[in-house]
Formats: C-alpha cells, sequence, structure tokens
C-alpha cells in the first residue's frame, strides 16, 4: 500500500494564480521521501493539501488509502505533520505541548502520559520535559515539534524543512533522530532545500517547479545524472563505428558527430587523452542542449 496517493491534484487561488497544475505523486510506505522544489514552485501548496490545511481545486489525496474528502478523520490519524515555523505556546511547558497534541486525538490520559515520555524520550528532550518551551535553543524546539507531531503514533511524517536556520551540527543530530523514526517503520516526506540533507537521508526524490513534478525518481538516478555532464563533440574525420573509453558512454550520432556523458569526476581532459590516443581528432565540442 502507498503511504500517499496523489492523483491529478489542481489548486488555483482566488486570485487566479494556478499553484498546482494536476500533479501525480505515489510515496510507498517505509520510504524516507524528498520533496524539493524552489520558493513559489507549490511545494508548500501541495503540504496544505495533504495536511488539509488547503483546500484543493480538483484531484485526490489519500493516505494509506483514506480518502481525504471522504474518510477525512482516519486518513489525518495517520498523518503526522511538522511545519517550518514553529507554532506551539512559547510559555507551555515541552511536557504540556505535546500531552496537549494527543488529547486533540482523543487519547486516554494514561495512554497520553506513556506516549509524551516515549516520543520526548525519542528526541531526547525528557530532561527539558518541565522547562518552558521559549527558554530551548532553536534546534531543541523543532524537536518538541516532532515529538508533538509523533505523539499519535502517524504512520505517515511530514517534515517541512525541519533544520532550516539551524547550525550543521544540529542539523546532522537531527539526521540521526529521522533516520531512527523511518527505522523504526514510520514513512517519512522530507522538504528540504539542501539537496545534501536529501541526498544523506531519502531514498526517492521528486522535485516541483511551476506548480508541477518536473523529476520523480529514486535518489541514485538523480545524483547520477547531476554529476555527469553532456556533450557533442564534432569530429575531423569520419568513424564506422562507436568507440569504446571506459568511464565514458559515447553515441556515434552521424560518422563525425559524437554525444558523450562525461562523468564530472573524470572531467574532459582524460577523455581528449583517450580519444587522441585512438587516433580520433575533435574539431569542436559544445554542450548537449
Amino acid at each position: 500500500m502507498n503511504a500517499l496517493s496523489i492523483r491529478n491534484l489542481r489548486k488555483t487561488y482566488n486570485n487566479g494564480f494556478e499553484a498546482l497544475k494536476g500533479i501525480n505523486l505515489d510515496v510507498e510506505e517505509g520510504d524516507f521521501f524528498a520533496l524539493l522544489g524552489p520558493n513559489g514552485a507549490g511545494k508548500s501548496t501541495a503540504i496544505g493539501i495533504i495536511s488539509s490545511l488547503v483546500n484543493s481545486s480538483s484531484g485526490s489525496v489519500s493516505i494509506f488509502g483514506h480518502d481525504l474528502k471522504t474518510d477525512l478523520s482516519r486518513a489525518k490519524s495517520c498523518l503526522g505533520m511538522v511545519p517550518q515555523e514553529v507554532n506551539f505556546n512559547q510559555f507551555d511547558t515541552v511536557r504540556s505541548i505535546v500531552m496537549n497534541q494527543a488529547g486533540y486525538y482523543g487519547m486516554a490520559r494514561k495512554l497520553a502520559t506513556q506516549r509524551t515520555e516515549y516520543c520526548l524520550k525519542q528526541m531526547d528532550l525528557w530532561d527539558k520535559r518541565d522547562t518552558v518551551s521559549r527558554r530551548l535553543s532553536g534546534g531543541m524546539k523543532r524537536r518538541v515539534m516532532i515529538a508533538r507531531a509523533m505523539v499519535h503514533a502517524p504512520k505517515l511524517l511530514i517534515l517541512d524543512e525541519p533544520t532550516a536556520g539551524v547550525d550543521i551540527e544540529i542539523r546532522r543530530s537531527m539526521w540521526k533522530m529521522m533516520q531512527s523514526l523511518n527505522e523504526s517503520g514510520t514513512t517519512i516526506i522530507l522538504t528540504t532545500h539542501y539537496l545534501e540533507e536529501a541526498e544523506s537521508l531519502c531514498r526517492n526524490i521528486a522535485i516541483i517547479d511551476q506548480g508541477k513534478i518536473v523529476e520523480h525518481s529514486d535518489m541514485a538516478s538523480l545524483l547520477a545524472r547531476i554529476n555527469i555532464e553532456h556533450f557533442v563533440l564534432d569530429l575531423a574525420e569520419p568513424l564506422d563505428k562507436t568507440p569504446v573509453i571506459p568511464g565514458y558512454q559515447l553515441e556515434r550520432v552521424t560518422d563525425k558527430v559524437l554525444n558523450v556523458e562525461v562523468p564530472k569526476k573524470l572531467g574532459l581532459n582524460q577523455l581528449f587523452v583517450q580519444l587522441s590516443a585512438l587516433n580520433i581528432k575533435v574539431l569542436s565540442l559544445k554542450n548537449k542542449s
């Protein structure tokens, strides 16, 4: 079963701006999934619709098979949401913030107490349980929000730029906590501006731009493409077959034109050395459009 399924999702605001243009997306159960995109791409609108804070114009969203429009309460019970901005009462204690969230889901007090303790310990916050939240560091406040989102044991957790604005040491410690959550069985969707973060944590990725999904693949395939440059070589003499050069992918377009995939770690110099050794003279080179 998919943790999240989106079909032909559209959102047009009252001013006519079309934020989402019929996106389709599946996230498998157990995945650690990255959703990337520049500001204004439609990422926040998509997250808003998934978390039922924004109404879609058309299309459907289901969370573990529960449709947002026809089975909202069950869909929401499967979802935990950690927003970008700190949005809890700064004068509440850490424990009360998480306990109150459990109450919103109708959890019995005994179970809420147990779940609060478990989540705070998981986020390494138990020793701060009676601390007023405004006294916490930025990184700790973000961990409180994760604990709050996890208190009702959701199967899908959305983390909307959870490490924005924190230093690299705190960011890496939060990575370990997120990896632990995923390894325990929670499906995670991470939105981030940091490709390094997505590369370190996520197995699959979608990139949204101008309201459309422009990339949807596994992380390894995307990184391989990012680390490869494409060139067109015009040759002095015709070739009757495609040359073979280890580490490079060559394609004979015509007898005097080659397409070449060049891994950045190897570069062009090595390629030209190998071509010269094969007595292949290059007249010109240009980037493949």
